[in-house]
């Protein structure tokens, strides 16, 4: 090849892909969030009244799991917390202290005389309608399947395709910095990777996306997908744990919007629950109602789980999901919102206030800025219904040890 030519090719392929970030196709990083704190520090006399709803011995385990993460990075990495910077090691520190405390089993009195005379507290701005933030829940579901396709067991659980590239726009200049898109070669040229319709309309895709397991349920399957990890139950009695390996880029777009916007699930009555019913009452329906969201996810299998962002296994009720843009991973966080309680039925009873401490341990495709946050709830009948119902408001807090004080 000349060295005209190729210098022809390469700037195509630069072309094509500004054209991909201009048209907004495949963009994994989304927009930086508006200028103006996201998270504020606050004086003591402003601190909440802390106290937790869950048993502090998981908060311990959860602990541990953010140091197992922190403990893999290089020592001068610093974490932001508004306006405000602090080491690698100051941030271990917070979280040792924390643990011993927690472990100690304290009393309200006693964990908020700790906190006032240790910690600084930093407050989430929340929405910008609200100033509040927007909780919601996810889980850990459970599907049926099989290692083989039959009759039953048609839809494909993908792993990462091997035509799937993830491109790091940054050495292209000070503009694309953090941008990454995905896509596929198409001769010469990189083009966005097929949408959902296209993949599942494609019958030979499994040639670039071996099937981890075939399972009987396409609307679970769209949920394990919005979910990120869960356990497959074959049908010869093994057990296969999933988890979020990669997508097609494209962006994600909520199903429970589109079926509010079209007046066939109120707002008040949106959950999960709710559009699982909705789609199984209206199977005409479900290609356009799924085909909706274009982004489509590729899983992994794993030995334990599920994990989180950074890489840990995720603890119910303390680890939550963040915008790593706003709010640093691994780091100690503190929540106000409510939950429901269920009866012996499985339903709903009502709503309570909830407080508890948490850790930042994973990111999600829908949450975006300082007024979302996304708790876990771990596996079974209860995990699936905070997960499925939860749109509640509330406050969220950053804990961060006080360097002025000994």
């Amino acid at each position: 090849m000349s060295p005209a030519r190729g210098s022809l090719l390469l700037k195509r392929a630069f072309l094509g892909l500004c054209c991909l970030l201009a048209a907004g196709c495949a963009l994994l990083q989304p927009p930086v969030p508006p200028s103006g704190p996201a998270v504020v520090r606050l004086a003591a006399a402003d601190y909440p009244v802390f106290s937790d709803d869950l048993f502090l011995d998981n908060l311990v385990y959860g602990i541990g799991k953010s140091l197992e993460y922190l403990h893999r990075l290089p020592a001068e990495r610093t974490f932001r917390f508004g306006d405000d910077r602090y080491m690698l090691h100051h941030l271990v520190r917070s979280l040792v202290v924390l643990r011993e405390f927690a472990a100690t089993r304290p009393g309200p009195a006693a964990l908020n005389r700790f906190i006032a005379e240790h910690y600084r507290v930093y407050r989430s701005v929340g929405g910008p309608e609200s100033g509040k933030v927007l909780f919601t829940g996810y889980y850990e579901p459970h599907l049926k399947g099989s290692l083989t396709p039959d009759r039953r067991y048609l839809y494909p659980v993908y792993a990462l395709p091997a035509d799937l590239m993830v491109i790091d726009l940054s050495p292209f200049g000070e503009s694309f910095k953090t941008k990454r898109i995905v896509g596929r070669l198409a001769g010469k040229t990189v083009v966005p990777y097929p949408d959902r319709q296209a993949i599942e309309a494609d019958r030979e895709f499994s040639r670039n996306a071996r099937p981890i397991a075939w399972v009987d349920d396409r609307i679970d399957l769209f949920f394990l997908q919005i979910q990120g990890s869960g356990r497959i139950y074959l049908t010869n009695g093994d057990v296969i744990r999933v988890h979020y390996h990669g997508t097609n880029g494209r962006p994600y777009h909520s199903i429970g919007r589109l079926l509010i916007d079209q007046g066939k699930i109120p707002a008040s009555e949106m959950s999960m629950q709710r559009i699982k019913a909705y789609l199984t009452a209206h199977p005409a329906e479900v290609d356009a109602i799924l085909n909706h969201n274009p982004s489509y996810v590729f899983f992994k299998t794993e030995t334990s789980g599920p994990l989180g962002a950074i890489g840990v296994n995720l603890t119910p009720g303390r680890s939550v999901a963040v915008d790593r843009r706003v709010f640093p991973m691994a780091a100690p966080a503190y929540l106000k919102t409510r939950v429901p309680l269920i009866d012996g039925n499985g339903r709903i009873d009502r709503w309570m206030d909830f407080s508890a401490f948490a850790l930042n341990q994973d990111t999600g495709g829908a949450i975006r800025g300082p007024g979302r946050v996304d708790i876990f709830w771990g596996d079974g009948p209860y995990a699936q219904i905070a997960a499925g119902h939860m749109q509640e408001r509330g406050e969220f807090f950053l804990l961060v040890l006080d360097p002025d004080r000994p």
